[in-house]
């Protein structure tokens, strides 16, 4: 199994970017967690960041065929942006919205998520786990059922 990860705007700044909201741990970090994880899980992960929203629309696209999930951290694209909701829907690629503090219990623009009715699920506000839950959340995920 493939799994495309993909991260959004400002997260390559993590590790010295509002610690008290995401902790001290940098992209760098992360990768290398999930990657020990991918490994126990016997799957292949590919990461990627940008600050780009059209980046992420095209890699989404281009994950058709190639990679069979997707675990995704679109950041503050997770409140703005239809283009990655519909990209999402049209590669029909199972896909898990990750964030590493809860969205939910932030800002009141943060917390509706415009991905999240197109992805199989969302974990949020567990730091770094929240990258691992969704590997796993991703390698497990039932294909026929949604929500």
């Amino acid at each position: 199994m493939k799994i495309l990860i993909l991260n959004g705007p400002n997260l390559n700044l993590l590790g010295f970017r509002e610690p008290h909201i995401y902790g001290g741990a940098t992209l760098g970090d992360i990768e290398r967690l999930v990657r020990d994880k991918a490994a126990q899980l016997g799957v292949e992960v590919e990461f990627r960041q940008t600050n780009h929203e059209g980046d992420l629309v095209s890699w989404i696209q281009d994950a058709r065929g190639v990679f069979d999930r997707i675990l995704i951290n679109a950041a503050a694209y997770t409140h703005t942006s239809i283009a990655l909701r519909d990209a999402i829907a049209a590669t029909g690629i199972p896909t898990v919205e990750v964030h590493l503090s809860n969205i939910h219990a932030r800002e009141s623009f943060r917390h509706q998520s415009l991905i999240a009715s197109v992805c199989v699920g969302q974990v949020v506000g567990f730091g770094t786990a929240s990258y691992t839950l969704g590997l796993e959340a991703a390698c497990n995920v039932n294909l026929k059922t949604k929500g």
